[in-house]
């Protein structure tokens, strides 16, 4: 790889950069900038997405036919990382889960007639959306084989019935993808739907309360009751479900990892700046041994995982579904996160776990990123089934000409 980028991706990561450090970070000491469950503050969100697409940092993600900047996965890890040093940064210049990655999939499979409907108002921030598929057991988790809500076609209608959980964003959302099951078929079993909130068939049973700040619609228990779905509203063909699974979980999970190493960072940031000024026993504590060893060795673990997203990227750009690579980069930010979070609140003693900093925000955020789009033991079976088939060449380079999607 060559890890220089080019000075479009540059100039976009400068502008986000100046921009999280005059309009974001300054609101996240005010109180009023916040919503009731830790997000910022709707109309307050409204405003900063005005300024943000007036600056040209809208949708940087998507097609330029879309309403982005057709900017490449590389190009996406770069200013992802930029937009996450402050909390609110992602959903500012909607690049947040989960309509970030229900935008790219909306993008890269939809009819013009089902871009124009569906993706067009997320795109244009009108609507949010959500992406319904974790199940309560014995339902499907992470292994979308074990979905149980089902779909019956019924002429040109599929009717709906069953449950879905912790769906992110859904009390705010108005555009759904579901994913629900049309057949008993291994592979072929699971089908992806569009519908809109105010279709009749289906409620939010209620929303369920988590231990950090949440997402705007939060993540809620969702019953089907007989939903018509019109036949024209099914993504792709019946039964490509899984297939569809796979187009938007892979790059969602590297957007997430992408975001968490600008929140690593940050909790990096604001630990050094105390330990420069913060002295105790005749002595900085940025002069302290014990203090430079673990700023030291987060610094190494960011950059080691910034390594392991920019290679998934690069990799997701010349087309494989970078599985393996998405895998280890998961879970090694995930951990990191949590990592910076901590050690970060060490440093800072109760200054760091009061609200005076946003690093006790950052630390209950942070506990999730080991469970959401697949747990730290799924990605490493995943890893292992890869190292199973490949033996030592699970550590092989791809010869140029030669990449394998």
């Amino acid at each position: 790889m060559d890890f220089r980028i080019s000075p479009r991706i540059e100039d976009y990561r400068s502008r986000i950069a100046a921009f999280v450090e005059a309009e974001l970070i300054p609101l996240e000491g005010d109180p009023a900038a916040y919503d009731g469950h830790g997000n910022i503050a709707l109309p307050l969100l409204e405003e900063m997405r005005a300024k943000a697409r007036a600056e040209g940092l809208w949708c940087l993600q998507l097609k330029p036919e879309t309403g982005g900047a057709g900017l490449s996965k590389v190009g996406m890890a770069v200013c992802y990382e930029a937009m996450n040093r402050s909390i609110f940064g992602p959903v500012v210049f909607n690049s947040a889960a989960p309509d970030d990655g229900n935008m790219m999939v909306l993008e890269a499979v939809a009819t013009p007639e089902q871009r124009a409907r569906w993706l067009a108002p997320i795109v244009a921030g009108a609507v949010r959306s959500a992406f319904a598929m974790t199940e309560p057991h014995p339902g499907g988790g992470s292994d979308p084989g074990m979905i149980a809500t089902r779909a019956e076609r019924r002429g040109d209608t599929y009717v709906v019935t069953g449950t879905k959980w912790f769906i992110t964003g859904a009390e705010e959302a108005a555009h759904f993808i579901l994913m629900a099951r049309t057949s008993d078929d291994a592979r072929k079993g699971l089908t992806a739907f569009l519908f809109h909130r105010d279709q009749p068939g289906w409620r939010i049973v209620r929303r369920i309360g988590i231990m950090g700040p949440e997402e705007h619609g939060g993540h809620c228990e969702l019953a089907f009751e007989g939903l018509e779905i019109p036949a024209e509203n099914v993504l792709m063909r019946e039964g490509d479900g899984l297939k569809l699974t796979q187009i938007r979980l892979g790059p969602a999970r590297l957007t997430h990892c992408m975001r968490w190493l600008g929140l690593a960072k940050r909790c990096v940031e604001i630990a050094r700046s105390y330990a420069a000024a913060r002295h105790g026993f005749g002595q900085r504590l940025a002069d302290r041994e014990s203090i430079q060893l673990m700023l030291g060795d987060l610094a190494m673990r960011i950059e080691i995982g910034r390594l392991l997203v920019m290679k998934a990227a690069w990799a997701l750009d010349q087309g494989s579904f970078a599985r393996k690579e998405v895998s280890m980069a998961k879970v090694h930010a995930a951990n990191l996160l949590h990592a910076a979070a901590d050690t970060a609140i060490q440093i800072n003693g109760a200054r760091g776990y009061s609200t005076d900093t946003v690093l006790e925000w950052i630390y209950r955020y942070a506990r999730q990123a080991r469970l959401v789009d697949g747990a730290d033991e799924v990605h490493k079976m995943v890893l292992n089934r890869f190292l199973e088939s490949e033996g030592d060449a699970f550590w092989g380079w791809e010869t140029r000409g030669e990449m394998q999607a």
